[in-house]
């Protein structure tokens, strides 16, 4: 009969663990409590515009400072449609890019690609706006000119230019997919290397082709977690400051074309804090709490989202 070994006695009242967990348990209520700092502080801030025009403020347009009327309803529909916008040009380049690295380039080209898009992901902001500016804008007023001089064209209210200056909405846009690409690309392709390898070989063993297997077994397994690189994009999106506010155009008006000068949360704050005091600086503060909000509702979303389409027996 064989004798039952005892495991060692554990010392879970041991000064030491009471210390650390007292630690453990201090940094955990630091999170809260700068959580509920935050909120405080920009609802105390707003409470002037929101109290003058309560719900309206979210609802309406017309932010005019030399009138005192301020207004959010143009610069949250400016900010939701470049992120969208741009995350409808980033995210299949981003995810092909990804395929590219994990299932088709060889070690000694991969790697260095990796390391590229990675590289993206380090560059400030402020020098993707300045590439906009002197790159990207002088192209996008070219499209502007001939447009024009093409009446046919001009009528299009999509495609209306009022002034070819290169900076408006569409600019905005196309930085902001440029920037967003090396976060989906690497978390996609770090979510298709986890791809357990018997996925593979299964649908190989049952005559797939490599695209039916990306398709078919890979993507499928890895959605999850590609869905959480474009919401990380996404958030990215819609709190990018600067290199949106040097291209945007910052005009206080619901874009009508995709040429049009518009302005972001982000990018109206950035252009007129410094200046503001009063109502104004109260509104710019709402506008910040709006912006606090929105990127709430993304990331409890998100975690719902993925937590339906993460494959049985893995935790999120």
């Amino acid at each position: 009969m064989t004798e039952r070994i005892k495991a060692p006695p554990t010392r879970l009242g041991s000064g030491g663990d009471k210390v650390f967990r007292g630690i453990i348990i201090f940094l955990a209520l630091c999170i809260v409590a700068i959580f509920v700092l935050s909120i405080y502080q920009l609802v105390s801030g707003g409470w002037e515009t929101f109290s003058k025009y309560g719900l309206g403020f979210f609802f309406t347009s017309g932010w005019s400072p030399a009138k005192d009327s301020y207004a959010a309803l143009s610069f949250i529909a400016s900010t939701v449609l470049t992120s969208v916008l741009a995350l409808i040009i980033a995210v299949p380049l981003a995810v092909a890019s990804a395929i590219f690295i994990t299932e088709y380039a060889p070690k000694w080209l991969a790697e260095p690609v990796s390391y590229l898009v990675e590289l993206l992901a380090a560059i400030p902001s402020v020098i993707y706006g300045l590439w906009a500016i002197f790159v990207m804008a002088p192209i996008i007023q070219g499209w502007q000119l001939q447009i024009l001089q093409n009446p046919q064209l001009n009528a299009i209210p999509l495609l209306h230019v009022d002034i070819p200056s290169g900076r408006g909405l569409i600019t905005a846009v196309l930085i902001l997919a440029i920037m967003v690409i090396p976060y989906t690309a690497s978390i996609s392709r770090d979510v298709i290397r986890l791809v357990p390898r018997d996925q593979r070989e299964a649908a190989y063993a049952l005559g797939a082709t490599k695209w039916e297997v990306i398709w078919k077994a890979i993507l499928p397994y890895a959605r999850a977690g590609i869905l959480g690189g474009v919401i990380l994009s996404l958030g990215r999106a819609l709190g990018e400051t600067m290199a949106v506010a040097m291209v945007i155009g910052n005009r206080a008006a619901l874009p009508t074309s995709i040429f049009d000068a518009t302005a972001t949360l982000a990018s109206v704050i950035a252009s007129e804090f410094g200046e503001s005091g009063g109502l104004q600086l109260s509104s710019l503060i709402a506008l910040g709490f709006i912006l606090f909000l929105l990127s709430l509702v993304v990331n409890f979303t998100a975690r719902a989202i993925i937590a339906k389409l993460t494959p049985e027996g893995i935790k999120v």
